[in-house]
């Protein structure tokens, strides 16, 4: 990179070879520059174009700060007065004292330079929050989520609490309870019902569960310590951290049998809910888990259910092969279940997200179409 300084310097050299009877070409080569080099540094009016590529050496602006207009406004802003304050605040102040000394830009600009453009006074440094622990679920009872929401009363700013726990790898409702408050006291007993219900002691699953101080309550941790349960919590304000059961409430929330209404009693509430969860865990066919209802996945029934569909559907190809483009429809087991998986790993998509099982039905083939092994 030639500095204009050095090309028009190079350029009077050359006009004077040539006025001296040389040729443009041999006087360009003797130092060490093309013609072609020459005519792009010129501009049409006979002066030299400034080199205007970024790593360009330029000369200083003559707007500059010196040394020592520097040195002054970083003793400025570590001075008592303003030791405390953003430039922001410091200008103003100046100003007002009817002094000068940079513009707001130029004092960011030098701290920045010096090293001292840092976060000013007692406030704390705003943190980063880590993301939740991934875990796997790769059978029933090993990864519950759970979580309250508000069920509406019979007037308006009323409401009951429903303690909704789910088991991921299933989708199954494991524990519920419906209270007039929203309690640590409550939780745990709701935890520990579902804990004996499942008869899980000896193996205690992940409870993954928000911020709610319900949640953190003291005696929730001494019941989930008691019974070895495995605490894991969402990051604070980001509810894609808990997915299962946000999108449990909003399967029961939008179900039609709910009263738009609200509920006239706590007794009527909880009588509601009995009958969903009785419909869900044994009536509804699941979308994320291959159609199956949560009980049949919770007790591994799945696997020969999917195997009977996969061969009714081979049979319905067999009998009209031209009404079949491709493969038949994907009826193969869905696998492990993952929560809040590692973002950086491609083999785990989304929150939920869950592992394919090789189908285990003799004879079948593959039960995937050609887009669908593909992913």
């Amino acid at each position: 990179m030639t500095p204009a300084q050095d090309r028009r310097h190079i350029s009077a050299l050359i006009d004077e070879a040539t006025a001296a009877g040389a040729r443009p070409t041999a006087a360009c080569a003797a130092l060490g520059l093309s013609l072609r080099t020459l005519q792009r540094w010129r501009d049409p009016a006979g002066g030299v174009r400034e080199d205007r590529r970024p790593c360009a050496d330029r000369p200083a602006p003559p707007n500059r700060l010196t040394e020592a207009e520097r040195d002054r406004i970083v003793d400025t802003c570590n001075s008592p007065p303003f030791a405390s304050l953003p430039p922001s605040q410091i200008v103003p102040k100046l100003a007002d004292e009817g002094v000068y000394i940079a513009s707001e830009s130029s004092m960011y600009r030098v701290l920045r330079e010096r090293g001292q453009n840092h976060r000013r006074g007692r406030a704390r440094r705003p943190g980063r929050s880590r993301p939740p622990a991934s875990f796997q679920a790769k059978g029933p009872c090993q990864v519950w989520s759970w979580d309250i929401t508000w069920l509406p009363g019979p007037i308006a700013g009323m409401f009951f609490y429903l303690y909704l726990i789910v088991d991921i790898f299933s989708r199954k409702i494991v524990g519920w309870e419906v209270h007039e408050r929203e309690t640590a006291e409550f939780a745990a007993r709701v935890l520990e019902r579902a804990v004996r219900a499942e008869r899980c002691l000896t193996s205690p699953p992940v409870l993954h569960a928000d911020n709610g101080s319900p949640m953190k309550g003291a005696t929730m941790k001494v019941t989930m310590e008691r019974l070895g349960v495995i605490a894991s919590f969402s990051r604070p304000r980001v509810s894609n951290d808990n997915p299962f059961s946000e999108a449990l409430f909003r399967t029961c929330k939008y179900a039609p049998s709910w009263p738009t209404r609200g509920f006239a009693t706590i007794d009527e509430a909880r009588a509601w809910v009995a009958g969903f969860v009785r419909w869900y865990n044994t009536g509804h066919r699941h979308s994320a888990i291959r159609f199956v209802t949560p009980d049949q996945r919770h007790r591994g029934e799945e696997h020969a259910l999917l195997a009977e569909r996969h061969r009714v559907y081979q049979l319905a190809r067999a009998a009209h092969p031209e009404r079949w483009s491709g493969q038949t429809r994907n009826w193969q087991p869905i696998g492990s279940v993952w929560l809040n998986p590692e973002r950086p790993d491609a083999g785990r998509k989304g929150h939920g997200a869950a592992d394919a099982l090789p189908h285990q039905a003799g004879g079948g083939g593959p039960m995937a179409g050609p887009a669908e092994q593909a992913a």
